[in-house]
């Protein structure tokens, strides 16, 4: 199992504040998905470095400075923003001084979001807040795109429902931690034996050459007072390897002891304290009172996704004709099904099939063009008919 980080570092200067961060993106092959739910929800997520095991990968979709908190989706235009005439004229110039006031004001939503941020023991309420962030950085434009706050808050959803299904992710974090302890010490372990075996090599090469019959009588005479000087050296050498042998052995008992207590579920599997308060839910509904822009569970985040899904769609601004207008229309219809609007989820399912339809014919000799939209008619149709039975009962 390689022990290599499923991450590179990109720097980005922060637009608002100046300081230059580094922020992890997540490499190709990192982890594999196995299956999606029909609103698109990525399903049992398997990383291919078990210390990452109840990471969502969702946790570095923001880019979130550590020093004022200023938070992006993490994309190439991202970046690469300095070259954006557009960002740094129209969107910078009015969102940064909003975004420092808030910043400069105690107990902001944008200091108590940006503060709550721990990595290393809350990976996926992080990510639940570095989303609020990009939210609320968003919006903080006059022309903010309803388009990006309905796909924030549809993976704000995403990631309480990871955390609904999985056990606690500091649970998974230090199984995976020890197994990589014990692959690490299995490296040491071969390296010491690889070292023993090295220097069985090394003399059975002295014991060749010094019995040799090429070697004349009076080079062996001078040779002969180093073949004693060799084996007693590499006897010294196999000594001190032994001892080494025995540390080894020692690291991997503390390794054993260390997995019965970091690895016990005990009180680790219980939900700890977030930010003061009793847990990260009481956190969350603590901030609603300031900002309602907060959502406290997966229902309370689709609500949010369908308004400004919806809001976009009527709008027709970001949303391209064709499949994006497609997948648009029917993750209305399904997440409107999901928080029991079926009035909404039937008329968009409806219009996901018509329109769906409509572009397939028009487009019947390109397939390529045409897949994903043949995908969604599929779940439009299936989730359609899950919706006509629900409210038929």
């Amino acid at each position: 199992m390689t022990t290599d980080s499923p991450f590179f570092l990109a720097k980005v200067e922060c637009p608002v504040c100046k300081t230059i961060n580094e922020f992890e993106t997540v490499r190709m092959g990192a982890y594999v998905e196995e299956g999606r739910d029909s609103d698109f929800c990525p399903r049992d997520i398997k990383w291919r470095y078990p210390k990452y095991d109840g990471y969502n990968p969702l946790v570095f979709f923001v880019a979130t400075c550590s020093n004022c908190f200023y938070s992006r989706e993490f994309t190439p235009a991202f970046k690469d923003w300095k070259a954006d005439t557009n960002f740094r004229t129209y969107r910078l110039r009015t969102t940064k001084d909003k975004h420092l006031e808030q910043l400069s004001t105690a107990e902001s939503v944008v200091k108590r979001l940006g503060t709550g941020i721990e990595m290393g023991r809350f990976p996926n309420q992080s990510a639940i807040l570095k989303l609020h962030l990009a939210v609320f950085d968003e919006q903080l434009f006059e022309h903010h795109s309803k388009l990006d706050l309905g796909r924030f808050y549809l993976r704000i959803a995403w990631v309480f429902r990871s955390m609904g299904n999985s056990v606690n992710p500091q649970v998974s974090r230090m199984r995976g931690f020890t197994y990589e302890l014990e692959t690490r010490h299995d490296g040491i372990n071969e390296a010491v034996r690889g070292t023993r075996d090295k220097v069985s090599e090394f003399l059975e090469a002295v014991r060749k050459e010094f019995d040799a019959d090429t070697v004349t009588a009076d080079l062996r005479g001078q040779m002969l007072p180093y073949q004693d000087r060799f084996f007693a050296e590499a006897d010294r050498l196999t000594g001190k390897l032994a001892t080494v042998e025995e540390q080894v052995g020692e690291l991997r008992s503390v390794i054993e002891e260390f997995k019965t207590v970091g690895v016990g579920l005990g009180d680790i599997s219980t939900e700890p304290m977030f930010g003061g308060f009793g847990s990260f839910s009481e956190f969350l509904y603590d901030l609603k009172k300031v900002w309602d822009g907060v959502v406290t569970n997966e229902r309370e985040a689709l609500q949010k996704a369908v308004y400004f899904y919806r809001a976009a769609f009527t709008e027709g601004r970001g949303i391209a004709p064709g499949n994006q207008q497609i997948q648009a229309s029917y993750l209305i219809a399904e997440l409107s099904r999901r928080i029991g609007d079926f009035v909404t989820a039937r008329e968009f399912f409806n219009s996901t099939i018509k329109h769906g339809q409509e572009f397939i014919y028009r487009n019947r000799h390109d397939k390529t063009q045409t897949a994903l939209a043949r995908k969604i008619l599929e779940l439009a149709i299936e989730q359609g008919k899950s919706t006509m039975a629900t409210t038929a009962v």
